[in-house]
């Protein structure tokens, strides 16, 4: 979703993702950091995967002090040069210059020129009259050893994102693009359809064939999770290999196994979401097994 908003953006001509981070977001040049250029956030190659230094729960809530964080901090990596998981600092990043494009915060942009076009009941950053319909988040299955030490290694610094803290007022109000949509599969799925179909869907035109091209623009692997990454969306992982072979497809997970697949060939989309969070994220029978199905419908 959040990725989404910026392809928004581009294809209105306000962004560019081979430009510099530091033509929207001046004070982001600092530390190794000046040679970022916005599809290096798109495709987790920024060289910025965790905060650098440990946060509260509090100051994660805070975007203002996130982003400051985030401005002094040294990149890990040449920008570019390497491609790790940016599990938190993406969502904020990518949020931040939205806002300064836009003047919107990326929840209130989302939900402007993206949410209400297309009637998708999704939120980044809930709204406290909808408490009452959210799902209470459970733990499930253990995070695979493989996933803990790499998520230990890449990210020790940031707060937990997982149940309980889930469910907790503080957190469902805040905007985390990375972690805290809140919607359903169907909502998913209302949302990613039009770029499913050349960026158009529902009597909306959302965005350009042009610019849903550029999501094909290989930027890394993530190696961590078997997944080669474009502009903003997967390109290959072990979720797309369930697909027919052949098919043009983009795809993303979601923390605990909830994903969404566009097939981009036979113009079609699925999601899958659940509030118990098993952390299996590419074999989680729960999805995979839908996959298959809705395939085998497909014929």
């Amino acid at each position: 979703m959040t990725a989404l908003c910026a392809l928004v953006l581009v294809d209105r001509g306000e962004l560019s993702f081979d430009d510099l981070v530091t033509e929207y977001w001046p004070e982001y040049g600092q530390n190794g950091k000046e040679s970022t250029r916005v599809r290096h956030v798109m495709g987790h190659t920024a060289g910025v995967p965790d905060f650098g230094e440990r946060l509260t729960h509090a100051e994660l809530y805070d975007w203002d002090h996130v982003i400051r964080v985030i401005e002094r901090q040294a990149a890990s990596w040449v920008p570019g040069e390497s491609c790790r998981y940016h599990a938190l600092t993406q969502g904020f990043i990518i949020g931040e210059l939205v806002r300064r494009i836009s003047g919107l915060s990326l929840g209130e942009f989302f939900r402007a020129n993206i949410a209400i076009p297309l009637c998708a009941d999704f939120h980044i950053g809930l709204p406290s009259e909808h408490f009452g319909r959210a799902g209470e988040m459970i733990k499930g299955t253990s995070m695979p050893q493989k996933l803990v030490r790499y998520m230990r290694d890449q990210h020790g610094a940031s707060p937990s994102v997982r149940p309980p803290i889930t469910n907790s007022t503080a957190f469902r109000r805040a905007e985390l693009p990375s972690v805290n949509g809140h919607g359903n599969a169907r909502s998913i799925v209302r949302v990613q359809t039009p770029v499913a179909n050349g960026g158009n869907a529902f009597g909306v035109n959302l965005i350009g064939q042009s610019t849903v091209d550029q999501i094909f623009r290989e930027q890394g692997v993530i190696k961590a999770m078997d997944a080669q990454h474009g502009i903003g969306y997967g390109l290959d992982g072990p979720l797309v290999r369930l697909i027919p072979k052949g098919a043009r497809s983009s795809f993303w997970v979601g923390g605990g196994g909830s994903f969404v697949l566009l097939d981009h060939t036979n113009r079609v989309c699925m999601a899958y979401a659940m509030n118990q969070m098993n952390f299996d994220f590419f074999g989680d029978e729960r999805g995979t097994s839908l996959v298959k199905a809705f395939y085998k419908g497909l014929g």
